[in-house]
Order: structure tokens, then C-alpha cells, then sequence
């Protein structure tokens, strides 16, 4: 794959982990929308707490997207995707739909930022066996 074509798939990639966090998880916390308190409520979180976790992944998310600060922006957010794996596994949630969500969103995640970022490719290369 070309260094273009890899950075401009790295992009994609940002961009669609961009989109999914801004619409289905910042902007119905920000927006103080009832789907937000109600799931918090479920995974036994108290009320209070969504408007501020909601800033908290927009700021994760803007860090991120920023190329000078998109490798803070990525450390950031795997904290905060262990912090929701951690309350998916205390409330008993599935494992592959739920729990592993985490995972699977930060594999995303990384995968953009490490196709579009030749520095991360030389820190993490691709090998073959």
C-alpha cells in the first residue's frame, strides 16, 4: 500500500471513530438527551455525572483528531474506553457486544491513527513472519 493510500485510509478511519463518538456517545450526553441519563443510570452510575464525562470524550476526541496531539489524544481515550470496559463488566453486560466494545472501538481507533501517522508506523511496524 502506498504512504498516500495509507494515510488517506488512516483518515477514513478517523474520521468514521470520529463521527460514531460525536453522534452516539458526545452529543446525547452534551445534549442532555433523556437515551444518556438512562443508560448512566443502568450501568449504576449516579445522576450528575453525563454531562462531564460527555466533555471529557469531546476533549479525547478533539485531542485526538489534532495530528500534533493525536497520540495524547489516543492514550487519553483507551483510558476512558477502559474505564467503560470496567463498568460494562461490574454490571454484568455480554462480553462480545458490550464489555469487548471497548476493545473493538480502540483497535478502530488505532488503526486510523497508525495508518495516517508514519511516526507511529516506525515505532509499531508491520511484520511478517
Amino acid at each position: 500500500m502506498s504512504e498516500r493510500s495509507m494515510t488517506m485510509t488512516g483518515w477514513v478511519l478517523t474520521g468514521l471513530y470520529a463521527l460514531f463518538m460525536l453522534g452516539a456517545s458526545v452529543t446525547p450526553k452534551l445534549a442532555g438527551m433523556a437515551v444518556a441519563d438512562e443508560t448512566m443510570a443502568q450501568l449504576g452510575w449516579p445522576a450528575g455525572y453525563v454531562m462531564m464525562i460527555g466533555v471529557i470524550e469531546l476533549a479525547c476526541v478533539l485531542l485526538y483528531l489534532y495530528p500534533r496531539t493525536s497520540v495524547f489524544g489516543a492514550v487519553l481515550t483507551m483510558g476512558l474506553l477502559g474505564g467503560a470496559m470496567a463498568t460494562q463488566i461490574r454490571a454484568g453486560s455480554p462480553l462480545f457486544s458490550h464489555i469487548l466494545f471497548s476493545i473493538y472501538l480502540g483497535l478502530f481507533m488505532w488503526g486510523g491513527l497508525w495508518l495516517r501517522d508514519p511516526a507511529l508506523r516506525a515505532i509499531f511496524p508491520w511484520r511478517r513472519g
